[in-house]
């Protein structure tokens, strides 16, 4: 059984008052893909803010059995998260390759002289960001972007990888090439902790999934599974009736 990398346990997390999770536990084994799926405003995206330490939150964080919980946001980057948000926030106005360079912080931060050698992996897995290394990140499409935005955070070479809502706003056929990559991350050893709205893409790809319905995990079980599962079949068209 693989280890567990990431556990979760009765996190609580909101906005002023307005609490949005809510006594929220789930894992992520090493070298896993699991998904956290569910409707607009379930809670997916503070999920990962908390998890991050952008979002004040309660409860336990254990990351390689280490309690994170009480650090913030850039002690939880040189342990080894890295978020690519829902908006990307990349660097518009600095080129590809500089975008990249600064997702290297950590690793060279730490003092590893290799650092450099990512650049090379993360041109093998997405070509189009080795051919427009040169060109300012803001001129790039919706997908190179969210390539880039995915490169940069391997620059970090993170223990646990978080992905807000990769598919979000891109055409059908760019979607099912950033899945594909998930799919190529987790294959190469990577821990993904992927939020996702587009439910089929993301139980296709993940092993392992939780359905979140406000604040809370309504469902769980094996990705393979809950793909089957009537009420998450419900969900995922409920969700896209209301997305249409």
């Amino acid at each position: 059984m693989s280890k567990l990398l990431l556990d979760v346990k009765g996190l609580h997390a909101g906005y002023g008052r307005a609490e949005v999770l809510s006594n929220l536990s789930l894992n992520l084994p090493e070298g896993a893909v699991v998904t956290v799926i569910g409707p607009n405003g379930a809670g997916k995206s503070t999920t990962l803010n908390a998890l991050m330490g952008v979002l004040p939150a309660k409860g336990q964080v254990l990351l390689n059995g280490e309690d994170i919980s009480s650090l913030g946001l850039e002690e939880r980057v040189m342990k080894g998260l890295a978020l690519v948000p829902e908006k990307r926030e990349l660097f518009t106005t600095m080129s590809v390759v500089d975008n990249l360079i600064l997702g290297g912080y950590r690793p060279m931060r730490l003092g590893q002289q290799d650092w450099r050698e990512g650049l090379d992996k993360v041109y093998a897995l997405f070509p189009r960001l080795k051919e427009r290394r040169e060109q300012l990140a803001g001129t790039l499409s919706g997908g190179e972007r969210q390539m880039l935005a995915v490169g940069r955070a391997l620059m970090a070479q993170p223990r646990v990888l978080m992905l807000d809502e990769p598919s979000l706003g891109l055409a059908p056929l760019v979607v099912k090439e950033i899945f594909r990559i998930v799919a190529r991350l987790r294959d190469t050893g990577v821990s993904i902790l992927l939020i996702e709205q587009n439910a089929r893409a993301a139980l296709e790809v993940a092993d392992y999934g939780y359905v979140l319905e406000t604040g809370e995990i309504g469902l769980q079980g094996p990705a393979n599974e809950l793909a089957r599962d009537p009420r998450v079949i419900e969900t995922y068209l409920g969700a896209a009736k209301k997305s249409a």
